[in-house]
């Protein structure tokens, strides 16, 4: 388990490994840790870590959202053009 505390923001950020999701220990460890920031004004995020290939699926977001962009670009001048 990775704590980061990020005090500008107020966040506690925890990443938790594929093995760490499932152990009992690290459970407890984040109870007491909700706790221990309960009633701050501190977030406590926790990420888990994925299954997948974080190479593949990251770029077939940043692909889809290329494509989306240059669709509603062509949609904006469409619509100009009209």
């Amino acid at each position: 388990m990775t704590i980061t505390i990020h005090e500008p923001s107020k966040i506690v950020e925890v990443a938790l490994t594929n093995a760490e999701q499932t152990d009992e220990a690290v459970k407890k460890q984040l109870n007491e840790l909700y706790a221990q920031y309960k009633g701050t004004k501190y977030t406590v995020a926790v990420f888990f870590s994925g299954k997948r290939d974080l190479y593949e699926e990251t770029r077939s977001l940043l692909l889809f959202n290329r494509r989306r962009a240059a669709e509603k670009a062509v949609q904006a001048q469409k619509a100009v053009g009209q």
